[in-house]
């Protein structure tokens, strides 16, 4: 059977890693699998946590990739130490199924190397924080109003092969918190569709606190704001990209750059299409990301054919 490494990028997540850690514990995968947890320069106890599950999980190791911040970088850094056919990525303040390796590996292996799960909220949330912002990819493929028109998922439930992974350089460190969607699109433009697979459940953990949900979205527009400057913005006709967070912030901003509207229009359709405090908060979060330092740009892409190769290769 083909064999899998489990990587979960980390910083400073000794409050949550255990969750993630036992729930791993208990998978239902009988196949060749194990655990690398990338530490991206933790300053908490979040070793002693990974300690206490040696010999537990299966090849447990943790690798350090603290000489350069981010969680695009911890995962290339995992990656490169896999000696594993596949990576299955998590985060380290989520929990997975009980059979999401199970199910990952069957996605993997029968129908498509590359694949997204779904995200499932209630679990791990309140009713406060659910109504902080929608969660995509609980019903289907991320979608953005903008950039090449193709699907996206989250870094938090996406498995892929490894040397398909390799071979488009991972994920760009560049990109900042979207580097997930990123990756998804150059590996698509190199020629490997990705597939949803909604049997293979991963129980996110979303923003608690007003701040936190501030910072999350600015670093989400500021983010969406360097992936159009790569790809362009094309928007895509879709029932389901109008319904994500990201493409209501999306239409706020344009309606916010037409001259008519003015600031007090932008900020009423701010407020109602944000009724709640925690999403108004994200709103004005990514509102603000998107326009900072507009002279940011990512270095340009490959061609596809060069991706396509290198997969061939």
């Amino acid at each position: 059977m083909p064999s899998v490494s489990v990587v979960i990028a980390c910083r400073n997540a000794a409050d949550t890693l255990g969750i993630q850690l036992e729930a791993l514990s208990h998978q239902t995968y009988s196949g060749d699998w194990d655990v690398i947890i990338s530490d991206n320069g933790s300053t908490d106890h979040t070793r002693l946590v990974v300690r206490r599950y040696e010999g537990i999980l299966p090849g447990l190791q943790m690798v350090d990739s603290s000489d350069r911040p981010g969680a695009g970088h911890a995962r290339n850094v995992a990656a490169k130490v896999s000696v594993s056919d596949f990576l299955a990525f998590c985060d380290a303040d989520d929990e997975v199924a009980v059979d999401w390796l199970e199910t990952m590996m069957a996605a993997l292996t029968e129908r498509n190397p590359f694949v997204a799960g779904r995200f499932e909220s209630r679990k791990l949330n309140s009713e406060r924080v659910l109504r902080s912002r929608p969660l995509q990819q609980s019903t289907g493929l991320q979608e953005s109003p903008f950039g090449p028109g193709l699907p996206h998922a989250g870094a938090g439930n996406l498995g892929i092969r490894r040397d398909l992974f390799l071979a488009v350089d991972g994920f760009d460190q560049a990109v900042g918190t979207l580097e997930d969607t990123d990756l998804c699109w150059r590996v698509q433009l190199a020629g490997t569709p990705l597939i949803f697979a909604p049997e293979v459940v991963v129980h996110v953990r979303l923003r608690s606190s007003f701040s936190k949900m501030w910072r999350q979205g600015w670093n989400y527009g500021h983010a969406a704001a360097l992936l159009e400057r790569r790809y362009g913005n094309k928007p895509i006709a879709s029932a389901t990209a109008v319904t994500t967070s990201l493409a209501v912030i999306k239409a706020a901003q344009e309606a916010a750059d037409t001259p008519s509207a003015g600031p007090v229009g932008s900020a009423v359709k701010l407020l109602r299409e944000n009724p709640s405090p925690g999403a108004l908060m994200w709103a004005v979060g990514w509102h603000v990301g998107h326009r900072a330092m507009k002279d940011d740009v990512l270095p340009p892409l490959k061609s596809a054919k060069e991706n396509r190769l290198r997969q061939a290769g």
